[in-house]
């Protein structure tokens, strides 16, 4: 999801070199993925890991997006010819409604590598409620990459955890001018409408499910009015700039991705600097990146090859470690492998119960086995089930996409 930089240009740059170089199209693989969202080692890798494969050379053509709809517009009206996509959950279920993704074909995978079974079934399922039909099974059409939830960044030396319990902290006039802004609406809106109906969802009147996915003009001008009584808090819209915000203390606390979350603590200590992260009681969103492959793909060969490459366990966590994102690896077959490495008592003393993303059966780790219950891991990167369970999946906003933009820039033009 998510982070932008210079490489988003120089990425560009070469592919359009390359592809107007006439190169050989059918021993080319054209993918498009987030900047900053992959392991360069196992990118570079893939080329000699398919050679080795099927005894045929490909040619990786890597290109970057940083805005979701935009990429979408290149594949839908423009029809460029990607084989491999990787955009987030609403968008996902966008093409499937509108018959612009490839189904993924087992037969062009020997068993012996086939890896698409390593992603945890709490995903295939999250991500089956995107079906736009009960006769679509969306495992068959996408495999699910990076997820995580949304909550705040803070600065603990000027913000009091308790004060950030709930999404309504942002309208606290003791941070006026020191919150920033994720610029990103969809996931603004859909964890401010928690906050704004959350005694209705204590009264049992509707979901949080919900409330995320059946967007009114109420709910949106409900939203409206928290954040326009939040302006005076909010110092910035920011896409990338947050981290260096927080750690130079210009701003206390910034709505985000608990992957930038994990990204800019661990940035900040480099210089001395503690940030945290927290999702609010209210609830939040859970999102999720996945691999698909467009309509207008030429080489599915090596695409669905990629995307298996991508979920073997060892890649996982690579690009896990690398890009501070969650991996969606967590299957029968590849949690051992990520357990061994992120779950770490000394690290992490205190327990979360992971079970809903590892199932709940006993796993085997270098001869003992551990509690999918009481797994010692980095909480910023799986949440405890009770804040889980808080969550709700993020959907297409159909024809309400122009509601929640048209208020998106009433918020930001507001004075």
């Amino acid at each position: 999801m998510k982070k932008i930089s210079l490489y988003f240009v120089l990425s560009t740059f070469v592919f359009l070199m390359i592809s107007c170089g006439g190169a050989d199209r059918a021993h080319q693989l054209k993918v498009l993925n987030w900047a900053d969202y992959i392991d360069e080692d196992v990118k570079e890798n893939f080329e000699s890991w398919y050679f080795d494969q099927t005894g045929e050379k490909v040619q990786l053509v890597y290109e970057t997006f940083d805005i979701n709809e935009t990429a979408l517009t290149k594949i839908e009206i423009g029809h460029e010819d990607y084989d491999v996509f990787c955009p987030s959950e609403y968008i996902i279920e966008r093409m499937l409604k509108k018959g612009l993704i490839q189904p993924i074909r087992k037969d062009l995978i020997p068993d012996s590598i086939w890896y698409f079974d390593n992603i945890a079934p709490y995903v295939v399922n999250q991500f089956q409620q995107m079906a736009p039909s009960a006769d679509i099974q969306v495992k068959d059409y996408t495999a699910g990459y990076m997820w995580g939830t949304t909550g705040f960044i803070y600065n603990p030396q000027y913000v009091n955890r308790e004060d950030l319990r709930t999404w309504g902290a942002i309208l606290n006039p003791k941070f006026e001018n020191r919150v920033l802004m994720k610029d990103a609406f969809r996931d603004v809106y859909s964890v401010l409408v928690l906050y704004t109906f959350k005694d209705q969802i204590a009264a049992g009147k509707v979901t949080r499910e919900e409330l995320v996915r059946d967007i009114t003009p109420e709910r949106v001008e409900a939203v409206k009015q928290v954040l326009l009584k939040a302006k005076k808090q909010i110092c910035g819209w920011e896409v990338d700039f947050g981290k260096e915000e927080m750690t130079k203390g210009k701003a206390w606390m910034n709505l985000s991705w608990s992957g930038d979350a994990q990204f800019a603590i661990e940035e900040a200590a480099e210089v001395g600097v503690l940030l945290d992260y927290i999702v609010p009681e209210e609830g939040s969103n859970v999102w999720f990146d996945g691999w698909v492959i467009p309509k207008y793909a030429k080489n599915t060969k090596a695409a669905t090859y990629f995307i298996d490459y991508m979920c073997r366990a060892d890649n996982a966590l690579a690009n896990m470690n690398e890009i501070g994102y969650v991996s969606c690896a967590g299957g029968v077959n590849a949690a051992a492998t990520i357990l061994e490495e992120q779950n770490d008592e000394e690290e992490w003393p205190e327990s979360v119960d992971a079970s809903y993303f590892f199932g709940e059966e006993p796993i085997e780790v270098e001869g003992e086995m551990l509690d999918p219950h009481a797994l010692h891991l980095n909480p910023v990167y799986y949440a405890d089930k009770s804040t889980i369970d808080r969550c709700a999946l993020m959907h297409d906003a159909g024809e309400s996409q122009e509601m929640l933009l048209e208020m998106w820039n009433e918020i930001k033009l507001a004075r």
